[in-house]
């Protein structure tokens, strides 16, 4: 998926930060990233400062951060992070899909925005075409 021209999500990343202070959305989000996508290893954040500390210790592929969190929200927290490490893609992923904090995602230099809903959609697609790959049946195939 690409939005505005920007680079697309690879789907070989094989480190991702999510950035995400809903603890309990947090563990569902990793669940289902490690079980579409199992040899990717996934870090987490509860926070902008804590996000930036693991950033710098083992930066990784690509951020999935929350838009709102305590602090930093997820606009100003992209601007830093693209700042110091532009290569890293960032998706602001929200439940507040408006036209105007999409504007502000990217202005502040995120690669895309994406609704929770969407992007957990998108991981189910994912996971569809690496088992009919594989040659395994999906959910779908037995209804």
């Amino acid at each position: 998926m690409m939005d505005r021209g920007e680079k697309p999500i690879r789907l070989a990343m094989k480190r991702v930060l999510i950035v995400e202070d809903n603890a309990y959305f947090l563990q569902f989000f990793k669940e289902t990233l490690h079980s579409r996508v199992p040899s990717m290893e996934i870090l987490e954040a509860a926070n902008g400062e804590e996000a930036l500390q693991k950033i710098k210790a083992l930066p990784p592929d690509a951020i999935l951060m929350d838009l709102r969190l305590p602090g930093e929200n997820g606009i100003e927290l992209t601007k830093k992070i693209k700042a110091r490490y532009p290569d890293i893609i960032v998706v602001i992923l929200t439940n507040y899909d408006l036209p105007e904090y999409r504007e502000a995602a990217y202005q502040s230099g995120a690669n895309h925005f994406l609704s929770k809903d969407s992007f957990l959609k998108m991981m189910d697609s994912i996971s569809a075409c690496r088992n009919a790959d594989q040659g395994e049946s999906t959910p779908e195939d037995s209804r």
